[in-house]
């Protein structure tokens, strides 16, 4: 297995992974390289095929009295094919992105999680934190 960045090249892959095909994918393709300073893509490969995939989101907070540089991540959009799961590669993928989150610096990581995921997550350094908090407009 080989987990590497994403690159042009691979966004067909990265969008068959979301379910986009037909005549989104060119809109798709548009928003990704829109995106690729701040929207990080790295794929999972086994002999060749690419099997699974993550996004890294960077973002900057607000400056502070103690910093001006506040660089956080959230990771985003984590796809296994499902006959390749249960192998490692979530693993590498959260791997890749937390060692990536490293070089850059960031001040911390976040993701938002789907119930069946959260026990991965755990597994993979992150921890339930109090102070994160959730807000969704309600149905007019």
């Amino acid at each position: 297995m080989i987990v590497r960045r994403a690159g042009e090249a691979d966004v067909a892959m990265l969008a068959e992974l979301r379910g986009v095909d037909g005549d989104k994918l060119s809109a798709y393709a548009d928003w990704v390289a829109a995106h690729a300073e701040t929207h990080l893509p790295f794929v999972a490969e086994v002999d060749g095929h690419v099997v699974g995939a993550a996004w890294l989101h960077v973002a900057q907070r607000v400056p502070s009295s103690e910093s001006l540089d506040r660089w956080y991540g959230d990771v985003q959009s984590v796809k296994v094919r499902e006959e390749y799961r249960n192998s490692g590669i979530g693993g590498a993928l959260m791997a890749a992105i937390l060692a990536e989150a490293r070089v850059r610096g960031l001040l911390h990581v976040t993701v938002h999680s789907g119930r069946r995921a959260v026990d991965f997550y755990l597994r993979n350094g992150f921890r339930h934190h109090r102070q994160i908090l959730l807000w969704e407009p309600t149905a007019s």
